[in-house]
């Protein structure tokens, strides 16, 4: 008898654990679903504005150099950060070209949007969020009663980042955080967002002129 019921209590536990794992995963993919609707109907085609504070640190000598500043970001690909502390430049892109204006050397770098933002390289979906899905594979890091943080791996290799963390809002679906590891986990970079304004934005601050005599630098 008891050589009669071990194999049927083995395959009972076999088929438990398979069920619960099934239940686990289904239900994991249901959250994972659900975050990512409610951050798609927030911001999906919508324009909006944001403060900013960005903390970069050397892992290797443990040092954190700080920036802060204001960004507005448009549907699809446009966007404007204004870096005001500590010091005034600014990062400005149509969708299709890019400029960086640093005021005080008088001096434009200019690239293709492309070529700058590769996919999956950061950044890109805060003004087109279908990008999460498109350029990432997503898993959820964590969950708590404030917020739900995902954490994206780009689908294609890219030299810029090994994963990407956004910590999403529970009380209004915003995204207030994103972290990003560079691919030799020596560096990361934090971007921290607060007064987000979903408004109506002048596509005129996409676009920009550089100043006359002023030093351009073509990127590749």
């Amino acid at each position: 008898m008891c050589r009669i019921v071990f194999p049927v209590i083995l395959v009972w536990s076999v088929v438990f654990s398979t069920v619960c794992a099934s239940y686990a995963n289904t239900g994991t993919d249901k959250l994972k679903e659900d975050i990512l609707d409610a951050i798609e109907k927030k911001y999906t085609g919508k324009s909006f504005e944001a403060s900013f504070t960005q903390s970069v640190t050397l892992v290797a000598i443990d040092n954190t150099q700080k920036a802060s500043g204001k960004a507005s970001f448009s549907h699809p690909g446009k966007m404007r950060w204004e870096y005001l502390e500590p010091e005034r430049h600014e990062i400005i892109t149509n969708g299709r070209s890019l400029w960086i204006y640093r005021p005080e050397l008088n001096q434009v770098m200019q690239s293709d949007t492309a070529s700058f933002f590769k996919p999956g390289s950061g950044g890109d979906f805060l003004s087109d969020i279908s990008l999460v899905r498109k350029n990432y594979i997503i898993s959820i890091k964590a969950v708590t009663a404030e917020y739900v943080e995902i954490k994206l791996i780009s689908k294609q290799e890219t030299h810029n980042f090994s994963s990407i963390v956004i910590r999403i809002s529970q009380k209004n679906s915003e995204i207030e955080r994103v972290f990003s590891y560079n691919t030799y986990d020596d560096t990361n970079t934090l971007f921290e967002f607060t007064d987000i304004q979903f408004k109506e934005i002048d596509p005129a601050i996409f676009e920009f002129k550089p100043p006359e005599k002023s030093d351009i630098i073509e990127m590749d």
